[in-house]
């Protein structure tokens, strides 16, 4: 399978995020070697989308001239898009908005009807492409927290997407937590072994991904400098 990974964390390869992302992709290698291409979004320059849509009515071709004309070519190219980043404000980082917001010209003017909502109809025929999403954030737990972005994501990227969204996210760059943060990595990693081979991850597994790695109040407390 060849993968894209997209990391829009500021802090690139010291992204608290990547820990979890480097144990998927290596439960994913367990089951077959991938081939897999990286790209920091930070170090890359991407311009706003101006929303002029000559994109969508010129063949894909955005008028901006930077990096995003590449990373459209690898998108195409790729089977799994994987996407690693921090929870900010709720939401996505402005640098992978950034880029989102510009992949426009994978779609043209034209719509369709799919179940009760409409949709534009991409330039070609992208179902080769699955979707994955990680993301981690600073808070005790994900209630309450990672629910605005999953909508969205689910609204853009409805088609063969999986999330995994980790609390506590912090601790995987304490290395005075390993003995919580080593165990957890392993169940990411077998979360990455289900997924090369389901395309999915169970439900069991999932729940422990979802407990905290320390009691929510300690983790408040550390934070809280008590």
């Amino acid at each position: 399978m060849k993968i894209l990974l997209l990391n829009g964390s500021p802090k690139g390869e010291k992204s608290d995020t990547m820990h979890i992302t480097r144990s998927f992709l290596a439960g994913m290698n367990d089951v077959s070697e991938n081939e897999i291409e990286y790209i920091d979004i930070m170090t890359k320059h991407i311009e706003y989308c101006t929303g002029c849509l000559l994109c969508m009515k010129n063949g894909g071709r955005c008028i901006q001239n930077d990096d995003m004309q590449e990373i459209l070519k690898m998108i195409i190219a790729s089977n799994l898009l994987l996407f690693s980043f921090p929870l900010y404000c709720y939401g996505i980082p402005a640098p992978l908005k950034a880029l989102l917001d510009r992949t426009m010209p994978l779609s043209t003017m034209a719509m369709q009807k799919v179940g009760d909502r409409y949709e534009h109809v991409g330039q070609a025929d992208y179902s080769h492409i699955r979707y994955c999403v990680i993301s981690g954030c600073g808070f005790p737990n994900a209630k309450h927290n990672f629910e605005a972005l999953l909508m969205g994501l689910e609204m853009m990227f409805c088609h063969d997407l999986f999330t995994l969204t980790i609390a506590e996210a912090p601790l995987f760059n304490a290395p005075e937590a390993v003995s919580v943060t080593a165990p957890f990595l392993e169940l990411i990693r077998s979360a990455g072994r289900e997924y090369a081979l389901n395309g999915k991850v169970s439900l069991e597994l999932m729940k422990k991904l979802a407990m905290p790695m320390i009691p929510e109040n300690v983790y408040a407390d550390i934070c809280s400098g008590k």
